[in-house]
């Protein structure tokens, strides 16, 4: 089973000095004891906060009750700008009311790369209403107000000041049974009820206070650049059988520089967004008639799906993977004895009946089995192994398969290739020995940065995900011994580890590579999940060396995590542009007159005997709209032909770069073409890249 993201992380990447670790003496200020230190409070690298011994971010007005040793945490870190971005979410709401007096607030979470506060507002947002809300917001940034914490003495007292707010009085009086990790908590929390007030610097007067756990920057000069980006409708606490509420976003950073690099990656993105360049390059759509999520691959995204595919196919086979196949659907039974149905239920099709007998009045005599689409190919993998007795002999072994599969995702996170309802996994999974496994490991994960590496991902770091105690299967033994052992695997690798505290499936931890596109995003790619829980549910033995009967370990391993989520991130990593390897139209033939067509189709048939995807541009139009036609197409070798190439037995290239290479040779251009495809080049060809090939 893999786990599939649906969207890619920005993280900036700021040259962090190492955290300053310092010591706040028993009734004084975390800013207090700091101060002598003489660490930043202004610029990008202005501290907003402290973490104290148990992983708690604290205000900078704390003062402990015991002497404590803290963490300085700087603006530009994650943690930094989350809470520079949950300040910004109070100042928004602050801003609402002034501008739309009678405004009823929800809550207002830090996001990742922003922020976003819920309002029952009489009227929709407009675009200028957001303007005129970014407008106030500023105003208060500029004023530098204070973030005043306030503990209540009981529900009573919290409810007291809260009586014209009914969503913030059903979150006190329902403060017991929030789940700690959604975003209400960013209202209250655990343990105390607490408010922020916004404090004017002047006079002292509360101008605004919010139901907060905090904590806050210091004061709202501390929130340095930020941006409204939209509005949407949203729902109380998500349900749609509650309130509708005006939900606006924003975003903001710990300098106007990071905020502009961030806007600039957004604009760039827009223009990357692969389902508006599957549209446009005629690659892929998803027809109504067929439900939400389910994509189908026209011919050109046909081409690129075959030869994404068969590259992987070759080097599956290289490295001792065996080929499966296994059904669409299943019966009930074996998601119950995987467990996927206690665990992954809500994220599975409905069930269908099937098989049952009814007799000539329609009464039921043999009730029907219920069968599911299947959610993920690694229980069907499982009976492969345990069709027959293994020996140690056939260990490791490695099944392989491209197997589509169905998740039930809820229609609000459905976004294109990048999150659909159907698709296919590149799905392998290990089964090894004991004394086999972290060599199986370390050589999976070789493989998998080496296959990435092939299609031009060149820049990873590792994540690390950890036990869910709430939502596992399996000793606290074996969680321990695997996840040591996924650990030391990861750091061999040398590249960089970061933890994923209880994101782990429910039968083991897992390693996910995570890569940066061209413009920085990050997305998950291949996981690596180990698994000693599902060989023993599904009773797995091989037979060893000295006769006894054993439990071989099982490595969950997805490349690509899915077909088509891939292709949606090589769509906005080449932003269309795929390599000449992988594109659908490698060559067009572009005659300056129709006298040279004849020249160009025998120049194209000779690249179409070498396997090289080529054809000649016989439209009526003329030739500047054909180049243009087919810069916009993302064609990566046009060749075009006049009357002084014919003359030389010579064609001329044109780039997507708009350089151009006159005079080549025609035996030289086929020769050029063939080698740059295949030697899989992940850059375009260009003037000055191939000049050095003629």
């Amino acid at each position: 089973m893999s786990t599939l993201d649906s969207a890619p992380n920005t993280p900036a990447s700021p040259v962090h000095v190492a955290p300053v670790t310092f010591t706040v003496p028993a009734g004084e200020t975390a800013g207090s004891a700091m101060r002598p230190l003489e660490l930043p409070n202004k610029g990008p690298q202005a501290i907003v906060v402290v973490k104290d011994s148990t992983g708690q971010l604290r205000d900078l007005s704390w003062a402990p009750e015991a002497d404590e040793e803290v963490t300085a945490i700087a603006s530009d870190t994650e943690e930094g700008r989350a809470v520079i971005r949950h300040s910004a979410a109070h100042v928004l709401a602050q801003a609402v009311q002034k501008e739309f007096p009678g405004t009823k607030l929800g809550i207002g979470p830090a996001i990742e790369n922003g922020f976003y506060y819920d309002f029952d507002v009489a009227e929709p947002f407009t675009p200028e209403d957001l303007k005129k809300i970014e407008k106030a917001m500023k105003k208060i940034i500029k004023s530098g107000q204070k973030f005043e914490r306030k503990a209540y003495s009981s529900v009573d007292e919290a409810l007291a000041e809260y009586t014209d707010e009914p969503f913030k009085t059903e979150l006190i009086a329902d403060k017991g049974n929030v789940d700690p990790n959604s975003d209400e908590a960013t209202e209250v929390g655990a343990g105390e009820l607490t408010c922020y007030c916004n404090v004017n610097p002047r006079s002292g007067d509360v101008e605004w206070y919010d139901l907060c756990r905090g904590p806050h920057v210091p004061t709202t000069r501390y929130i340095p650049a930020f941006a409204i980006t939209r509005s949407s409708a949203a729902y109380w606490r998500g349900n749609q059988d509650n309130a509708g509420l005006q939900r606006v976003y924003g975003t903001a950073w710990e300098s106007k520089e990071a905020l502009d690099e961030y806007q600039t990656m957004l604009a760039e993105a827009e223009k990357r967004d692969h389902r508006r360049l599957g549209n446009e390059l005629d690659l892929f759509s998803f027809p109504d008639d067929l439900g939400s999520g389910l994509p189908v691959f026209h011919p050109a995204g046909g081409i690129i799906r075959n030869e994404m595919e068969e590259h992987s196919r070759r080097r599956h086979i290289a490295g001792g993977y065996s080929f499966v196949n296994t059904p669409h659907i299943t019966r009930q039974d074996l998601y119950e004895r995987s467990g996927h149905l206690g665990f992954y239920k809500d994220g599975m099709f409905p069930p269908m009946i099937v098989d049952a007998e009814y007799d000539e009045n329609g009464q039921e005599t043999k009730p029907g089995q219920e069968y599911y689409l299947k959610p993920m190919n690694c229980p069907m993998h499982n009976l492969i192994f345990d069709s027959r007795g293994r020996s140690y002999r056939e260990l490791p072994l490695r099944l392989f398969e491209f197997g589509t599969v169905y998740r039930y995702e809820k229609s609000g996170v459905i976004q294109g290739l990048t999150r659909a309802r159907g698709f296919t996994q590149d799905d392998a999974h290990i089964y090894c020995t004991e004394d086999q496994l972290e060599q199986e490991l370390t050589t999976c994960l070789e493989f998998v940065l080496s296959l990435l590496r092939d299609y031009g991902l060149e820049d990873f770091y590792l994540e690390l995900s950890t036990r869910d105690p709430k939502k596992s299967v399996g000793s606290d033994e074996v969680w321990e011994r695997s996840t040591e052992i996924l650990s030391r695997v990861a750091t061999k690798s040398g590249l960089e580890l970061v933890p994923d505290p209880e994101g782990a499936a429910f039968y083991g931890p897992k390693i996910s590579v995570q890569a940066r596109d061209a413009i920085g995003r990050t997305w998950q790619m291949s996981t690596v999940q180990l698994d000693f829980n599902m060989p023993e549910r599904f009773n797995l033995e091989y037979t060893a060396q000295d006769g006894t009967k054993k439990q071989p370990i099982m490595i969950h391993r997805a490349l690509f995590g899915s077909i088509e989520r891939f292709f949606g991130v090589l769509l906005e990593h080449y932003a269309g542009a795929f390599p000449v390897w992988l594109a659908p139209h490698q060559v067009v033939g572009i005659p300056v007159a129709d006298d040279f067509n004849q020249y160009l189709d025998d120049f194209t048939a000779e690249l179409r005997t070498r396997g090289i995807r080529a054809e000649v541009d016989t439209s009526d139009d003329r030739m500047q709209k054909k180049i243009r036609n087919h810069t916009t197409g993302k064609v990566p070798f046009m060749v075009l032909v006049g009357g002084r190439d014919v003359e030389g037995n010579a064609v001329s290239f044109r780039f997507l770069d708009g350089t151009q290479v006159n005079g080549v040779p025609k035996d030289r251009a086929v020769e050029i073409i063939s080698v740059w495809i295949s030697s899989r080049r992940n850059v375009q060809p260009s003037e000055a890249s191939v000049a050095e090939l003629v």
